[in-house]
């Protein structure tokens, strides 16, 4: 049975601008950490607000992106502006016979989207106070950044449609699973994405019965692609390509946090860290594998709701979702 009994629901938020260059190696969505470190930062700013509550994890459900690129054939490239440049800036690219170098551009990805995001909340509150932190936290959310765009009012949408909510769930499990079920309706049409650590391990472990020299990364790699095969037709002997999925559902390669690569550094001796009063480490970014699935096909909170999941000892920083363990009962 589901443990999350209250959520916090911002429905169909149009996020201008957003970051499309989720890692070094992916791009078409914002990486879901961006997500959880705007669920922090909305915690922090409803305190201060003296809205004392809990956001304990964060989901979030797609219904239209619009990335800022070119169209119209297989290479894209991202649509780039020139930011002015400071007195400062251009006095420093002054050459030697007076000419003037203008820098080079610093390649951003951007893209628009219309999300869904949705809280797991802890706190105890009567139904009034429940509809007062909701709206509360809206007008708080229409002044923030998320995944670095802006939130501006979503012309697409009725006004009753966008607006917050918090949604207490029945302790009931009959009660629940049908309140739940009214509830993935209002999502549609739209994708969620989960986890499926589990594509990438059994994935990894088919190729390596074919090659036992197959890495993960081999793996992550195969299911990150398009992959075609010849296939003979039985009766007239022709030829023909066709797309070998290994897995049904609609796969993409994600981030999923960082790993430590070098030990952890005491406060304030790295220079031009971000900030000196905490420690510091050097990390890089991790992969695995997720999936879009559509809300329908949820059965619990759980299992589009992401939540921080590091373990310190191994120097392993990441988010971790739930929506596997579901998937593996079945």
């Amino acid at each position: 049975m589901s443990k999350v009994n209250n959520l916090l629901v911002l429905p169909r938020l149009r996020v201008q601008s957003a970051n499309a260059i989720s890692s070094p190696m992916t791009w078409g969505f914002p990486a879901m950490s961006a997500f959880v470190g705007m669920m922090h930062a909305l915690e922090r700013k409803l305190a201060a607000a003296d809205i004392n509550v809990s956001l304990e994890r964060v989901g979030v459900v797609c219904h239209d992106v619009e990335a800022q690129a070119t169209e119209g054939g297989y290479p894209r490239a991202f649509h780039l502006t020139r930011n002015p440049l400071s007195t400062y800036a251009e006095k420093k690219k002054i050459n030697t016979d007076g000419s003037v170098t203008t820098p080079s551009f610093v390649e951003e990805g951007r893209m628009h989207l219309d999300i869904t995001l949705i809280f797991a909340i802890d706190a105890k509150a009567s139904d009034e106070q429940r509809q007062h932190i909701a709206q509360e936290t809206g007008d708080i959310v229409s002044g923030m950044r998320i995944a670095g765009g802006s939130v501006m009012p979503n012309p697409r949408v009725s006004p009753d449609r966008q607006r917050p909510t918090w949604i207490a769930l029945d302790d009931d499990s009959s009660e629940r699973e049908k309140h739940f079920k009214r509830l993935k309706r209002r999502w549609l049409p739209g994708f969620a994405l989960v986890l499926r650590d589990d594509r990438l391990a059994e994935h990894s472990r088919t190729l390596q019965a074919e090659d036992e020299n197959a890495t993960a990364l081999d793996a992550w790699l195969d299911l990150s692609r398009l992959n075609y095969q010849c296939q003979v037709d039985s009766e007239s002997g022709e030829l023909r390509w066709e797309v070998r999925r290994p897995y049904p559902g609609w796969l993409v390669p994600i981030p999923v946090g960082y790993a430590a690569i070098s030990k952890q550094f005491e406060p304030g001796s790295v220079a031009n860290a971000r900030d000196t009063q905490v420690p510091f480490r050097f990390v890089e970014s991790i992969y695995s594998i997720g999936e879009w699935v559509s809300p329908h096909r949820l059965t619990s909170p759980e299992d589009l709701l992401w939540y921080v999941d590091n373990d310190l000892d191994a120097g392993l920083y990441r988010l971790n979702n739930d929506y596997i363990q579901r998937a593996q009962r079945t």
